[in-house]
C-alpha cells in the first residue's frame, strides 16, 4: 500500500503543476482513453497513470496491476467520505466531463444551381433562411444534447425533406413520366457503415429509410420495392405517391419536356444523356448534411428526388456512398449536390477525402480542387458541404447559388443563398 500511496501523491503534484485543462489535452494527442469516476480525483488518477504508463512504456500486465491498485486505494479513500462528499463531487466530475467534451459542429445544404437573387422575391428568400436556419438549429440541437451523429443528421434531413421548398421528400420534382423517385443515403464516419434507398415512391422520408438499411440489415443499398417492403416492415409508414405533387414542381416538368422536344426536333441523331439534362432548369434541390458529434465522429446524409423529367429509373450521385455521401472519421464528411453523372464519375464525396487523408491537404483545400478544378474541367455543375474531424467546414459551389447554413464549434450560426 505505501507504493499505491506514493504513486498517488505523485500523480496528485503531477495534475496539479500542469492543470487539468493541459492534462487532458496531453492524454487526448496520445489517444488515451479518459474515464471517468464519481470522483474528479480519482478521474484525474486515472488520466495520469494512463499518461505515466505511456511515457515509461509500462508493459499492460503491469499497467493493469498498477490501475487495479490504484483504483483500490482510491475507492477505499472515497468511500469513506462517500456520504459526505456525494453531492459536491458529482457536480465536479460534471464540469469536468464539459471540459473534455468535444466540440460539436454542423452544416446543411438545400441544393445548388442557377439560383440569382434577382430572380428570388422577398418572400421567397425569407422562406428558405427560415427553413436552413431551423433544420441546422434541430441537427445542432442534438449534437448539444449528446446525441449521436447520426440523430442530428436525420433530424436535420427530416425538416427539409418536410419541406415543399427542397428538391427531397414533400417537394421532389417528377420523373418524365409525372410519378417521383426519391433516393437518400447516410454514412457513419467512426466504422464505415452506411445505408442508402434508391428509385423509392412510397416512402415519406427516405433517409429514415436509408438509416435503417444501415443499422438493420446487412446491405448498403436497396431498391425500389424491395426497399419499400423493408422500410415497412420495419415500421416505416408509407405514403400515396402523390403525397408529394406540387404545382411548382409539376410547372417544372412541363417546361422540361418541352424543351427536351424542341432540341430533339432541331437534332439530326439521336440526344445524348448529356443533352438531355442540359436543357432541364438545374436547380439541384438536393438536401443533406455533414456533423461532428461529442464523441468526436462524423457522419454525413444526403437526401433527393432526383433530376427533373428524369427517365428509365434514373438514379444520380445522392444514394451513392462515395460519390454524393460519405464519411470517414480519418478525414471528413461530406454531402454533395449538383450534376449527379459527374459526381459519380469522379466520385467526387470519397477524392475529397482521401485528398485529406493521403496527401495531408486540408479540408478546404481538398474541397476546392475538387469542385474548382476536377469539375469545373468538364463542366460539372454543383457543390457539396464537409466537415472534418475538428470541426472544420467546407462549402463551395461552381454554380450561382447553393443553399445552406453551418453552426461551427464556437456556435456560430451561418445562413447563406448565393455566392459571398
Amino acid at each position: 500500500m505505501k507504493i499505491s500511496i506514493l504513486l498517488q501523491n505523485v500523480i496528485q503534484v503531477f495534475t496539479t503543476l500542469i492543470g487539468f485543462d493541459k492534462f487532458v489535452k496531453k492524454a487526448k494527442e496520445l489517444q488515451l482513453t479518459l474515464r471517468f469516476h464519481s470522483s474528479p480525483i480519482m478521474t484525474l488518477r486515472t488520466c495520469a497513470l494512463n499518461l505515466i504508463g505511456h511515457k515509461l512504456g509500462v508493459s499492460f500486465i503491469t499497467f493493469c496491476l498498477l490501475h487495479g491498485v490504484l483504483h483500490s486505494a482510491a475507492y477505499a479513500s472515497t468511500e469513506s467520505n462517500a456520504t459526505k462528499t456525494h453531492a459536491n463531487h458529482a457536480a465536479q466530475s460534471n464540469e469536468s466531463l464539459k471540459q473534455v467534451k468535444s466540440p460539436v459542429a454542423i452544416a446543411i445544404h438545400g441544393g445548388a444551381g442557377t439560383i440569382l437573387k434577382k430572380n428570388m422575391t422577398p418572400e421567397q428568400e425569407a422562406a428558405y433562411l427560415t427553413t436552413l436556419s431551423e433544420s441546422v438549429k434541430k441537427g445542432y440541437e442534438a449534437l448539444l444534447a449528446g446525441k449521436d451523429g447520426t440523430q442530428a443528421v436525420i433530424d436535420a434531413i427530416v425538416h427539409m425533406e418536410n419541406s415543399a421548398l427542397f428538391n427531397a421528400g414533400v417537394g421532389a420534382v417528377y420523373t418524365y413520366t409525372g410519378e417521383h423517385e426519391l433516393d437518400a443515403s447516410i454514412m457513419h464516419g467512426q466504422n464505415k457503415e452506411a445505408g442508402a434507398v434508391a428509385g423509392v415512391k412510397t416512402i415519406q422520408n427516405p433517409i429514415l429509410a436509408a438509416l435503417l438499411v444501415m443499422e438493420k440489415s446487412e446491405h448498403v443499398m436497396l431498391t425500389g420495392n424491395g426497399a419499400e417492403t423493408f422500410a415497412s416492415q420495419h415500421g416505416l409508414s408509407l405514403v400515396d405517391n402523390s403525397h408529394f405533387n406540387t404545382k411548382r414542381r409539376y410547372d417544372a416538368l412541363q417546361r422540361a419536356k418541352k424543351r427536351i422536344v424542341e432540341q430533339a426536333q432541331h437534332q439530326t441523331s439521336a440526344m445524348t444523356i448529356d443533352e438531355k439534362i442540359a436543357f432541364q432548369d438545374f436547380k439541384f434541390g438536393t438536401v443533406g448534411a455533414v456533423v461532428l458529434d461529442a464523441n468526436g465522429n462524423i457522419v454525413a446524409g444526403t437526401s433527393t428526388g432526383g433530376m427533373t423529367a428524369k427517365r428509365f429509373g434514373r438514379i444520380g450521385d445522392s444514394p451513392i456512398i462515395g460519390a454524393g455521401t460519405f464519411a470517414d472519421n480519418e478525414s471528413c464528411a461530406v454531402s454533395a449536390t449538383g450534376h449527379g453523372e459527374y459526381f459519380i464519375r469522379h466520385n467526387v464525396a470519397a477524392d475529397i477525402c482521401a485528398r485529406m487523408k493521403y496527401k495531408g491537404t486540408s479540408l478546404e483545400t481538398a474541397a476546392n480542387e475538387v469542385i474548382f478544378e476536377v469539375l469545373n474541367s468538364e463542366a460539372g455543375s454543383g457543390g457539396i458541404i464537409a466537415i472534418d474531424h475538428e470541426g472544420n467546414i467546407a462549402m463551395p459551389f461552381n454554380t450561382a447559388g447553393m443553399y445552406r447554413a453551418s453552426i461551427d464549434v464556437d456556435g456560430k450560426l451561418s445562413v447563406k443563398i448565393y455566392k459571398d
